[in-house]
């Protein structure tokens, strides 16, 4: 018996069996995603730059709706909800972002 049927499927060459394998976990990897980091690292840092520029006191409510949203994000992370989490994060960084041009404008008048 050659290496080559004993390692692949009936009817099915090596070379192709391999690359179907090989796609199987390839989607299954890509499915579980990775963490995300950047996207957490950006939220957090869009949250002091609102911070900085005062929105705690000139954009309260969408100072504190970052805040929670990146609070769910680091619950959804925890969890490993990957997905969700990433989406959370990307939605604090906007309503940060969203608080501290609040809070420059308010600074201006």
């Amino acid at each position: 018996m050659s290496h080559r049927h004993r390692f692949s499927r009936p009817g099915i060459p090596l070379t192709a069996f391999a690359r179907v394998l090989s796609l199987c976990l390839l989607l299954l990897a890509g499915g579980c995603g990775n963490a995300p980091v950047q996207e957490m690292s950006d939220a957090r840092q869009a949250i002091e730059a609102a911070r900085a520029a005062g929105a705690e006191q000139s954009a309260d409510a969408a100072y504190e709706r970052a805040r929670a949203l990146l609070r769910e994000a680091q619950q959804m992370l925890n969890d490993r909800r990957f997905r969700d989490a990433r989406r959370a994060a990307r939605q604090a960084r906007e309503a940060a972002i969203e608080a501290r041009e609040l809070a420059l404008q308010a600074a201006d008048h």
